[in-house]
């Protein structure tokens, strides 16, 4: 009964299931452990931000660059001398409910680039006269290490701003506006000048619990299915086999395709030609005209 499983058919689907299955889970596993991690990753920045930054915990900055998903969020130590100079502010950013600006001063590392870092905040219109000067000579600062903002960053601003604001803070910004060449990433810092008021870090996209992670978490879902749909075709497409196997051992054969009627052919319809002669042939016995 079951002779069709070793037919070329079957061998071709019994070889896509054994092969679709595995490749399902496998992809299904792979998007939930995707989720995992940006889950892992969300925890420990939750963690990071209620116990704070110590400099205890700071790294080289060195050891941190170039930027990754793991080491956006952490605590990096940085040694160089401000650049006030070229101190930029940073209109339209908002620390709780309340509207203000972000101070940015260039730290110009050993290397000779420099780590744009954000001093502080303070509220109100962006005006440089309110702006404590940075600490002369070497410094080390420690802050939380940032990812580039873009156009949509939150309270970023496109566009021309007036001589030393801008709107983005990213390398891509800052590279036309300083005669050197800047790290493509700033950070923050956690005790900051008074008046200025420290600002929080920011999660980068795509490193929380966002749209992104449970694109993968639904994702996982829809692989597992698409398993559950291989094996379900599997055995529909065997269970019709098996049926029409059985029915041919006790005899038992598929009704037959009624054929269609076949049409009529022109010949063997009449035309009124036709009939009105075989009327006139019908009113004379000898099928002569009958004289007037």
């Amino acid at each position: 009964m079951y002779r069709f499983l070793l037919t070329p058919r079957w061998w071709v689907i019994n070889l896509f299931v054994l092969l679709s299955i595995p490749v399902c889970l496998l992809m299904g596993s792979w998007q939930l452990s995707r989720f995992e991690d940006r889950v892992d990753s969300h925890q420990a920045r939750q963690e990071r931000s209620a116990e704070g930054v110590t400099e205890a915990d700071a790294r080289p900055l060195d050891d941190l660059l170039p930027l990754t998903r793991e080491t956006v969020g952490q605590a990096a130590l940085a040694t160089g001398r401000y650049d006030a100079d070229h101190e930029f502010l940073v209109p339209g950013r908002r620390l709780g409910d309340r509207e203000g600006f972000y101070v940015l001063t260039p730290l110009r590392t050993g290397d000779g680039r420099a780590l744009p870092v954000v001093r502080g905040w303070l509220p109100g219109e962006a005006d440089p006269a309110r702006v404590p000067a940075p600490p002369a000579g070497e410094v080390s600062v420690t802050g939380v290490l940032q990812a580039p903002e873009s156009q949509s960053s939150p309270g970023a601003v496109g566009g021309a701003l007036p001589q030393g604001r801008i709107g983005i803070i990213s390398a891509a910004t800052l590279v036309n506006l300083v005669p050197y060449e800047v790290h493509d990433a700033w950070v923050t810092v956690q005790r900051a000048q008074k008046p200025m008021e420290a600002v929080p870090p920011v999660a980068a996209a795509g490193t929380g619990l966002d749209l992104k992670a449970f694109q993968n978490l639904g994702y996982t879902a829809q692989w597992f299915v698409f398993a559950g749909f291989v094996v379900f075709m599997w055995y529909r497409l065997f269970r019709r086999e098996t049926e029409t196997a059985r029915d041919l051992a006790l005899g038992i054969e598929a009704p037959a395709e009624p054929s269609p009627p076949a049409e009529p052919s022109s010949s063997a319809v009449p035309s009124p030609a036709r009939e009105g002669a075989a009327t006139a042939g019908a009113g004379s016995p000898s099928g002569e005209k009958s004289a007037p």
